[in-house]
């Protein structure tokens, strides 16, 4: 505390210097929060996402990344260095190629296996990411909550909750985030929790059977005038109890919740009934086909959900986890999915839809080059989250192209790796949001979805 100290303040704020390091000046209103849409940072490629998530881990180099090495390889010892394993108790390091045949399609030339014809027949519509890398995460709970949450660690907002934060819906009758489940939920969830997020960011679960969502409709004796009765009686008292305590977020979520769960009732009922799709439509996405009927029915829900401005729709599959039987599971899944998820891009593409729909396939990691046999039964893969790959479609993503590469046994991503948080960021860019200025205040501390990781936008993907 001298003359000079206080001079060289005074210079500090000449220069606007000061300002930068002081902290920011308190919020005096409290924050309203709605789903209301809401202005990008900047101009979107995307103003939707379908993800499909494919959890368990499919297996990369019998699907996505062709890897002649192994045939010559096969059946002896891994010849390189060190394999990280997940399951130490049934590993080998005996390689294990792939019995399946790779074949270029489409015009680009991309090369796919058998197994998934369907996806071969849009492979001028897709980027295929080879070079996915976790960052030495190994697990599934913790790999599925890094892809969609940007952390292995729980507690942390989804995707779909930091997107309809940051967008809001252009649907004010339908939930803005939707996950829909295929089979039983996977293992940590919900993924479609807001975590520090307000909870009216928070994901609607959409279940296969009726009703597709849970507590909807109102008993027999509260339809009609009954209901609104209470209802309005209901949101009186919220007001007056918010009035009296300002700035509680759980209350704010539960009126919102009420306000859209009434005006659900009918525009849900509406999208979730497929009876309206062509013939054609049912064909193409295989709804009469009771191995294809369920992705399908999901995969159309979607479409029909962002056809009538919903945000974001994450279709969840956890069933790709193959640590036995590799090679026959692996037909059996392909031959449920494959078709489906070609269809929703054929689907968008011809509805005018696919460029402002960004649509993503993948799980939280690949499998091992090397044989894993877990009891008696025939070999599986354990996982591989240093190199795995993923597509997308849509959304401002370059069309017939293939991303980055993995080394000769698809064991590591070696070029142009892509970690989670870059695959996040670029998700946020093509959305029209930064993903570092898309931030929530909670206390002094501002939270993004890298939680302090550096996030890359993958422009190699960009179109």
């Amino acid at each position: 505390m001298n003359i000079g100290a206080l001079g060289f303040l005074s210079l500090l704020k000449d220069d606007g210097v000061l300002a930068a390091v002081n902290p920011e000046k308190p919020i005096l209103e409290r924050a309203v929060y709605d789903n209301l849409p809401k202005a990008p940072h900047h101009a979107p490629k995307a103003k939707a996402m379908i993800s499909l998530f494919m959890g368990g881990g499919p297996s990369h180099i019998d699907m996505f990344d062709p890897k002649p090495l192994l045939k010559k390889y096969d059946g002896k010892l891994f010849p390189g260095g060190e394999i990280k394993f997940d399951n130490a108790g049934g590993a080998s390091r005996e390689v294990m190629a792939s019995p399946f045949e790779f074949k270029k399609h489409g015009e680009c030339g991309m090369e796919l296996s058998e197994l998934i014809p369907h996806t071969a027949g849009i492979a001028d519509d897709i980027c295929l990411v080879r070079s996915m890398n976790l960052k030495g995460i190994r697990n599934h709970v913790a790999g599925m909550r890094a892809m969609d949450t940007g952390t292995g660690l729980n507690g942390r907002p989804a995707l779909g909750s930091w997107l309809t934060y940051g967008l809001g819906s252009e649907n004010q009758n339908l939930p803005a985030f939707v996950a829909l489940v295929v089979g039983k939920n996977p293992p940590g969830s919900p993924f479609w929790a807001s975590g520090l997020l307000p909870s009216m960011f928070q994901g609607t679960h959409v279940r296969e059977q009726e009703p597709r969502i849970m507590n909807l409709d109102p008993p027999a004796y509260l339809k009609g005038a009954p209901q609104d009765l209470q209802l309005n009686l209901l949101e009186s008292l919220n007001r007056r109890h918010l009035e009296q305590f300002p700035g509680e977020h759980d209350l704010q979520a539960r009126m919102a919740s009420y306000e859209l769960a009434a005006r659900m009732q009918i525009a849900a009922r509406e999208v979730f009934d497929l009876k309206k799709e062509t013939a054609a439509t049912r064909a193409m996405y295989g709804l009469d086909n009771d191995r294809t009927r369920r992705l399908g029915e999901a995969c159309v829900i979607a479409r029909r959900l962002v056809e009538r401005g919903v945000r974001f729709v994450q279709i969840w599959d956890y069933s790709w986890d193959m640590h036995e039987n590799i090679f026959e599971a692996l037909q059996r899944k392909c031959s449920t999915v494959d078709q489906p998820s070609a269809a929703l891009v054929t689907d968008l593409k011809s509805r005018g839809m696919l460029d402002s729909t960004l649509v993503y396939w993948g799980g939280e990691m690949g499998r091992l080059p090397v044989i894993q046999g877990r009891g008696k039964g025939k070999p599986g893969r354990d996982h591989n989250t240093d190199g795995f790959s993923i597509w997308m479609a849509g959304g401002g993503v370059k069309r017939g192209h293939v991303h980055g590469s993995t080394d000769d046994f698809g064991l590591f991503a070696q070029t142009d790796v892509v970690y989670h948080h870059d695959y996040l960021t670029t998700v946020l860019h093509l959305m029209g949001l930064n993903a570092e200025k898309l931030a929530y205040k909670r206390g002094s501390r501002n939270e993004t979805i890298l939680n302090g990781q550096p996030g890359n936008v993958v422009r190699g993907v960009l179109a």
